[in-house]
């Protein structure tokens, strides 16, 4: 059988050559994996193995991207070895880490702008996990970090620790944000009991909780937007 290799194949089905003549928005998400791929098997093309790898992730993308190498190779697709796991890893990451810097910005002034960086921060996180965002007067961004990780079924973030690190950034109001890994953006109770004792504790300092929003990859869930804070 003729090498699998795509230098091999005829032009008009290479994906590097697709790619150059017509621009990556041709290519489908099969044949942009089979460049990073870049060889298949005695039996199937690279192409082919790209749509095996596609397949036992439900041909979803967002949750390829949350695997590990070591969990790619558990998948068991016949053509990807550690190599080309890493190879794989490596360019989803990229990827992410591209969302997330388009995204970011200095100064807030709507839930939808931070929900969409926080969101491109925290949605491929397989546990949960609980960040703080810290602003000035003017809404300008301070500093922002992940103060809690939990696991599947949820995190536990401490008041105290908030506004203690709202005090050391000289924040005057804050924004909360955590994750659901199971996709739900409806707020739990503990949410609620968790969102309010935060503001009690915020506003002995006179910190203002703006928002929590909850991420998920389907989306957000802002407590500001409905009406909760």
């Amino acid at each position: 059988m003729p090498n699998s290799s795509i230098k091999n194949w005829a032009v008009d089905d290479r994906p590097r050559e697709k790619l150059l003549l017509k621009g990556y928005h041709a290519l489908s998400n099969a044949e942009l994996l089979a460049i990073l791929i870049n060889n298949g098997t005695k039996d199937k093309s690279a192409v082919d193995v790209a749509k095996a790898l596609l397949i036992s992730v439900s041909n979803d993308l967002q949750k390829l991207g949350k695997l590990s190498v070591k969990e790619i190779l558990k998948l068991k697709v016949k053509g990807i070895g550690e190599a080309k796991a890493i190879t794989i890893a490596a360019a989803l990451e990229l990827g992410q880490r591209r969302d997330v810097a388009e995204k970011k910005l200095d100064i807030v002034i709507r839930s939808r702008d931070i929900a969409e960086y926080l969101k491109a921060q925290l949605q491929y996180k397989k546990h949960e996990v609980f960040a703080v965002v810290y602003l000035n007067r003017a809404n300008k961004i301070k500093h922002s970090e992940i103060v809690s990780e939990g696991g599947m079924a949820g995190t536990v973030a401490d008041p105290r620790i908030i506004v203690r690190k709202a005090l050391e950034n000289d924040a005057t109001s804050i924004i909360l944000c955590h994750n659901h890994p199971s996709g739900s953006l409806k707020p739990s109770r503990t949410d609620e009991e968790l969102t309010r004792r935060i503001n009690e504790a915020a506003a002995y300092f006179d910190i203002k909780v703006l928002d929590h929003i909850i991420v998920s990859e389907y989306g957000y869930y802002s407590f500001a937007d409905e009406g909760l804070l």
